[in-house]
Formats: structure tokens, C-alpha cells, sequence
């Protein structure tokens, strides 16, 4: 990145908020954590942050009336709630208050990556993507320009196949959950998404060929994997 994303993080459970603390640390991001709403929204109207990721049932003031306070001074800021309901109306009042997404406790790690990543991307392209041009192994990407440079000239890529090489490479060397992954470029994980997914990774595969150091691996059970020896 080319400045590191500042996350407000308010969740009341101890463990899970440490976990998430270290875990986004770890990838790049500046992390302040808070315990309750109100402790947030006093955070928030004293510095500025680049996302924001808010547990629903806090105490002192609940993820739903924290996301409305902020919408009153920032109508932009990126908001994704955590919560262990999984009501259709909870859902849609999450996104009535100003939610871009929402995540049903419990979630894995990559999910959550993968689903901010695809916000930050949307919102603010110029942070998130890592360079304006980088390579993998020998291939030049353009990210902003959804071009790969390959021995046969510059190949423009579909949205969904940047997505999803971007994703790839971000989380190079490392698996990327399989579900986590369409949820976050499809938007929903159901089975002919996943056919629509097996057919970009092999389009991506064909185009990454020409570099050997190159191979995108299904990992059985789990995802892929972007490695590059």
C-alpha cells in the first residue's frame, strides 16, 4: 500500500478483538481498538480513519446507532459490521444506518481481508491497490488499468478477473479461502458463481503461463494459492 489504512475497530468481546487487532496489524493496516461505541465514536470525531469495523451488540451504544452518529459528520467512511445475528432485518437495517458489508460471526480471517480489500478498492483505488504497476514473477500488472503485460502485448482484463487476480496477489504464497473469495468479487458463494470463479482462475492461468516461477494452485478443501517461486 502506498500509505498504510488507518481501521477504527470497536468490538466488546476481549479475545476476538485482540485476535482481529493483531491479525489486521499484521497486514499492513494502522489499528485502533475500542471496546465500546461510545469509546469509538469519541475516537472517531478526534482523528481520521480510512475504515471502520464495528461490532453490533456493544454496550453503551450499539454498532447500529454508532454507524448512524458517524454518518452524521462522514457520509463516505467505509463501515463493516460484525455480528452473531443472522436476520434478514437485521441485515437490511445495518445497511438502512450506512453499512457497505456485513459479517456473521463466526468468519475467518481471509474473509474479512478479502471483503475490505474489495471496499477499499472500490473507494479509494488509489491506496489500496499496491502500485500503480507491479509485476508477478516476470508479467508487469497494472491493477488501476486492469492490464497484464505478456509476451503477446497488453491483455485488458474484465473487472472480475482483475478482482480476483488483485486478491491473488495481495495474498501471494498464502491460501485464499475459496467462499470467502467469491462472497467477496461475486458477492454470494452459491454453486454456479464457484463455475463462473473456475473459469476465470483457468483464463488467469493461461495468461500467467509464459513465467514457470508462476502457478496458481488449488489447494483441495480450501481455495487457491498464488505462488511464485
Amino acid at each position: 500500500m502506498s500509505k498504510k489504512i488507518s481501521v477504527l475497530l470497536a468490538e466488546d468481546d476481549e479475545n476476538l478483538g485482540q485476535l482481529l487487532f493483531t491479525y489486521l496489524q499484521n497486514k499492513g493496516f494502522q489499528v485502533i481498538l475500542t471496546r465500546n461505541g461510545k469509546a469509538a465514536y469519541e475516537r472517531f470525531t478526534k482523528d481520521s480513519f480510512d475504515f471502520c469495523v464495528f461490532d453490533v451488540m456493544m454496550p453503551e451504544m450499539d454498532g447500529f446507532t454508532l454507524a448512524k452518529e458517524i454518518r452524521e459528520v462522514d457520509k463516505k467512511v467505509p463501515i463493516l459490521f460484525l455480528t452473531a445475528k443472522a436476520m434478514k432485518e437485521d441485515k437490511l437495517h445495518g445497511f438502512d444506518v450506512g453499512a457497505d458489508d456485513y459479517l456473521t460471526k463466526p468468519f475467518s480471517m481471509e474473509e474479512l481481508l478479502a471483503r475490505m480489500n474489495v471496499i477499499l478498492k472500490r473507494v479509494m483505488p488509489e491506496e489500496i491497490d499496491v502500485n500503480s504497476q507491479m509485476y508477478i514473477g516476470k508479467i508487469k500488472y497494472e491493477p488501476e488499468l486492469r492490464i497484464l503485460h505478456v509476451v503477446d502485448g497488453a491483455k485488458k482484463l474484465t473487472t472480475k478477473e482483475n478482482d480476483l487476480l488483485l486478491l491473488l496477489v495481495k495474498n501471494q504464497n498464502e491460501i485464499l479461502d475459496r467462499q470467502a473469495t467469491l462472497r467477496a468479487v461475486w458477492g454470494d458463494d452459491n454453486y454456479f458463481n464457484g463455475r463462473s470463479m473456475d473459469v476465470y482462475i483457468a483464463k488467469l492461468r493461461k495468461l500467467l503461463k509464459e513465467d514457470e516461477n508462476i502457478e496458481i494452485m488449488n489447494i483441495h478443501g480450501k481455495g487457491f494459492k498464488l505462488l511464485i517461486k
